[in-house]
């Protein structure tokens, strides 16, 4: 079975951690655990998020009095860091399997709407006043959460990944690529055919479920710090769903800043004839092959192959 994993961003770098190396490498070391099973038993392609990470390389270039690099070229940065950490551990792990990290370049579209409509958040949170002084100092734009800050920039679609074939080669050699980190270097392509970066973070799970059908992957994983989708989340009355026909859980609304884009992908690539798995870092051989959408399962479960949605009572 080939399987596109992704990483959530918030499940190597978590809120209240140092943002230090040696702590991103210790969750990366945790995650590699998790994942050594998947590794052994199918083939994999692996992504992951940036935004804790690309946020704080920003955050330290702005507080250093510098001129921050633009998003592309920190984009290009955290996918050599993560991606070595990655590839590192899981080879510790998984001897057996050779893994590379691939930059990788992902085409969006200039005239896209998001440029004007920063949503997709990044770096660390902030109380209010704080926030309100980085949005002073830097220009950035912030949104606040249940009380909390955090910085929010553009996220255009993903409409195509440049290194696509190297992928596929890396892959029919056996090896497991670790590509479009953080959602790919966001690049527009002009009429004469050159690529140039811009300034975005592109959501990784909307390039991961682009990579997935382009692949033809029998499964997208979307690995995080939940167990699961929930219907009323952050209530007393949240449950979560186990099963979800795609058309069924497209009715829904989830938030834009977190699970609302991994709901998204899941759609997209369960519409395409793909199975879709979110679930729990921690449960990712679970996640990836035996969630069936019964009450003992794991994950939610996203696939045309089922109608409504279950819920696990």
């Amino acid at each position: 079975m080939l399987v596109v994993v992704a990483l959530g961003g918030n499940a190597l770098l978590r809120p209240g951690d140092p943002r230090t190396v040696d702590r991103q490498r210790a969750n990366v070391r945790v995650a590699a655990g998790a994942l050594a099973p998947v590794l052994r038993d199918h083939d994999v392609v692996l992504t992951h998020g940036n935004g804790p990470q690309v946020g704080e390389l920003a955050r330290v270039a702005a507080a250093a009095g510098e001129s921050a690099p633009p998003l592309d070229v920190l984009d290009a940065e955290t996918e050599g860091l993560v991606g070595y950490l990655l590839a590192q551990e899981l080879r510790n792990a998984v001897p057996e399997r050779e893994l590379v990290t691939l930059l990788t370049q992902v085409v969006v579209d200039a005239a896209d709407p998001a440029f004007a409509r920063p949503d997709k958040p990044i770096g660390a949170w902030y109380d209010e006043s704080a926030a309100r002084a980085v949005a002073h100092d830097y220009g950035w734009t912030m949104t606040e959460n249940a009380g909390r800050w955090r910085r929010v920039v553009p996220s255009p679609l993903p409409q195509s990944i440049v290194e696509l074939r190297a992928v596929r080669t890396v892959l029919a050699a056996g090896i497991v690529p670790i590509a479009v980190g953080g959602g790919g270097i966001p690049v527009v392509v002009a009429p004469d055919g050159r690529t140039r970066g811009v300034d975005a973070v592109v959501d990784k799970d909307r390039t991961a479920a682009l990579l997935a059908q382009e692949l033809g992957a029998d499964r997208l994983a979307l690995l995080t710090d939940v167990d699961g989708v929930y219907l009323g989340w952050g209530t007393g009355e949240a449950q979560r769903i186990a099963l979800a026909h795609p058309d069924a859980l497209a009715a829904h609304g989830f938030a834009a800043g977190s699970m609302g884009p991994k709901v998204e992908a899941a759609v997209a690539f369960a519409r395409g004839g793909g199975t879709a798995v979110i679930g729990a870092l921690d449960d990712a051989a679970r996640v990836v092959t035996g969630a069936t959408g019964t009450g003992d399962s794991a994950g939610t479960t996203v696939t045309t192959a089922a109608p409504g949605i279950t819920i696990v009572r």
